[in-house]
C-alpha cells in the first residue's frame, strides 16, 4: 500500500510539474515555424514559387481558403490572409493507417499572412509533432520527408524563386 501510494505521489508530481511547464513554456509561438518572406517579393510570386515547388516534391497542392477575400466581402478591411493546402496521399494513408489522430493534422497547411505590410509564411512545428509521435523507422522517414518538403516550399516562397 505504501508503495502504491508512493508511486501516487510521483505520478501526481510529475503531472503538475508537465502542466506548469505547459502552461509556463509553450507557447502557440513555439509550435509554429514562421519565416519572413524576402522584401520586394509580391503575394502572387510567394503563391507562384510555393506551387511549384509543391509539384516538384511530389505534394498535391489540394486547396486553399482565401480568407482575405471572404473578409473583404463582408466589408471588412484585410490585409492578406490565405491558408495552404498541401498532401501525399499515399503518406497521408500510411500515418493515419498508424493512427487515425493523424488525420486531423490534414492536409498540411502553409498560411499566407501579411501583417505591417510584411508578408509571413506559418506552419505548424512538425519536428514538435514527429518528437511527440510514436513512429517507427518507416513512418518516421515519410514525417521528416513531409516536414523538409514543407520547409522547401516555404522556402521558395520566402525568395520568390521556382
Amino acid at each position: 500500500m505504501k508503495k502504491l501510494l508512493a508511486v501516487l505521489i510521483v505520478l501526481g508530481a510529475l503531472a503538475l510539474g508537465l502542466a506548469y511547464v505547459a502552461k509556463n513554456y509553450l507557447t502557440v509561438a513555439s509550435t509554429v515555424v514562421t519565416k519572413e518572406v524576402q522584401e520586394g517579393i509580391e503575394a502572387q510570386d510567394v503563391i507562384d514559387a510555393m506551387l511549384s515547388k509543391a509539384t516538384e516534391l511530389n505534394m498535391k497542392y489540394v486547396g486553399n481558403l482565401p480568407l482575405y477575400k471572404e473578409l473583404r466581402a463582408r466589408d471588412l478591411e484585410s490585409d492578406h490572409l490565405e491558408v495552404f493546402q498541401f498532401c501525399n496521399p499515399e503518406d497521408a494513408r500510411k500515418m493515419v493507417d498508424l493512427d487515425i489522430t493523424f488525420s486531423a493534422h490534414l492536409p498540411c497547411r502553409i498560411t499566407l499572412v501579411e501583417k505591417d505590410k510584411k508578408l509571413y509564411l506559418t506552419m505548424m512545428d512538425l519536428d514538435l509533432l514527429i518528437s511527440i509521435a510514436n513512429l517507427d523507422e518507416e513512418l518516421l522517414k515519410i514525417a521528416q520527408r513531409v516536414r523538409d518538403s514543407l520547409h522547401a516550399i516555404m522556402d521558395a516562397g520566402v525568395t520568390g524563386e521556382f
